[in-house]
């Protein structure tokens, strides 16, 4: 989920930067729009318009949401209580996976018993799995007591979420591995989905613990990503969700890779990339549920205050998020995608970069424009005019979202019109700008004169404006 700015006059404000808008400059000049300090109130209306597309989009929506037992012990979940009540009282239907290692380990601390793990799964012999028993239904009390909060002029004030946990997870035993008994230590065989949906159409929230029950009576030991993956999967979840002790799934520099695709994340796996870290158990598990329909997996930490509702509510996000396909196509606009461009446009116009379009003609002219779609939201646009009589063509109206500037976005649309335009016979491209000139002349263009333009689109040139004239030839 990620940011293009310029100024001014015919210099640049920096050579590296994506410029904010290019286009047509018809019309009559405007001067700056006088810029005002937002107020805290403003900021707020602003981010909370922002978050109403996902507020539509995720209502009725299924969300499996699997942490650590360690969320529990320091105190955390009571943050995350507060999120999980705000996304219900927005009609997203919520599954929990909790994990209970901590817990576990300090059972076996106390009765001097030592841990043994094979691959990142304990080895659960009958003492473990008497700790994990007795952990998990511990966890499972306090965690139904934090979401049962509700005290006046707090963020649970009015709360009324119903909590369902019960035996919906079959389980299997692992059995031997590399010569290694896993004893009580299994996989999950079958998720009884009908169940779990009954309850979340009655509007309870699902609490499921990393234990798996066997048709012979038997309980085993289950991973926290096995059983949130099989979940997720069984339910056709929209999203499931990891909160881990990392950032997310991370590059060799240490920094954060904001997005990948399945086969992304197969080709990092198989390198070997996250041997010590919660990418290595939880990559994996996100990586099967999108192969088998989960449409979203997100990674991210459980130690960013409001982690949950940051990655869910504004495009950048603060983890990782993977998806079957890729989340950003570059593609022709269509009527729906008007609204999207004019948010984009309506800041430059109102500073002077671009000249107000009239709106009905844009309407009419969606078929000039290409957008950059990420994840259903307009993230760029550009338009090319064609003058066929003279084989020359005008990029304008290129504009970035400022979550997107800086990531190439721009570079994306203007291949993108190149290509439409060679496809067209068009020979010469030629833009108006005022506020981009070097980024422009660092992708090939040069400076002209107003004489180089077409004719019918020279005598629209606005003089007040001054704008540069750049040409390239495809």
């Amino acid at each position: 989920m990620s940011a293009v700015r310029a100024r001014a006059g015919r210099i640049p404000i920096s050579t590296n930067k994506e410029p904010a808008a290019a286009g047509k400059t018809t019309g009559s000049g405007q001067a700056p729009a006088r810029r005002l300090r937002l107020s805290a109130q403003d900021r707020f209306i602003d981010w909370f318009q922002s978050a109403a597309p996902y507020i539509h989009a995720f209502r009725g929506k299924t969300f499996v949401i699997a942490f650590g037992g360690d969320l529990v012990t320091d105190g955390r979940f009571v943050e995350l209580a507060v999120d999980l009540n705000l996304l219900a009282a927005l009609g997203v239907r919520l599954a929990l996976v909790h994990g209970a290692r901590p817990q576990i380990e300090a059972k076996l601390k106390a009765q001097r018993r030592r841990s043994h793990f094979h691959r990142g799964l304990r080895v659960t012999d009958d003492v473990a799995l008497a700790c994990a028993m007795e952990a998990s239904g511990r966890l499972r009390v306090e965690i139904e007591a934090l979401l049962s909060m509700g005290l006046p002029n707090s963020p649970m004030a009015g709360a009324d979420i119903r909590v369902a946990s019960g035996n919906f997870i079959t389980a299997k035993p692992i059995g031997v591995l590399d010569g290694v008994d896993y004893m009580h230590t299994g996989e999950v065989r079958k998720v009884d989905s009908v169940a779990i949906q009954r309850r979340l159409q009655d509007a309870e929230l699902v609490l499921l613990s990393p234990l798996g029950y066997s048709p012979s009576g038997e309980v085993f030991n289950l991973s926290v990503e096995d059983v949130a993956a099989s979940t997720a999967i069984a339910l056709k979840a929209d999203k499931l969700i990891f909160l881990m002790d990392t950032v997310g799934v991370t590059g060799r520099r240490g920094e954060l890779m904001r997005e990948l695709t399945v086969k992304r994340a197969q080709a990092l796996l198989a390198r070997g990339s996250f041997t010590d870290s919660d990418a290595a158990f939880y990559l994996p598990a996100a990586v099967r549920a999108c192969q088998q329909g989960v449409k979203r997996a997100h990674l991210i930490s459980g130690h960013i205050d409001d982690a949950l509702l940051l990655e869910l509510f504004t495009h950048r996000g603060v983890g990782t998020l993977i998806t079957p396909d890729p989340v950003e196509i570059l593609r022709p606009a269509r009527s729906d995608d008007i609204g999207g461009i004019l948010r984009l446009i309506e800041p430059l116009e109102a500073d002077g970069t671009l000249v107000k379009r009239d709106r009905s003609l844009l309407e009419r002219e969606m078929n000039r424009f290409v957008v950059l779609d990420h994840d259903r939201m307009v993230a760029g646009c550009a338009a090319l005019y064609p003058f066929p009589d003279e084989r020359a063509g005008e990029l304008a109206c290129l504009a970035v979202h400022p979550d997107f500037r800086n990531q190439g976005a721009g570079e994306r649309l203007l291949r993108e019109i190149e290509a439409r335009a060679r496809r067209l016979k068009i020979r010469k491209l030629f833009v108006l700008t005022t506020r981009a000139e070097h980024w422009f002349v660092e992708r090939g263009f040069t400076e002209a004169g107003v004489d180089v333009l077409p004719r019918e689109r020279r005598t629209l040139y606005n003089l007040q404006r001054r704008s540069v004239v750049l040409t390239k030839r495809l």
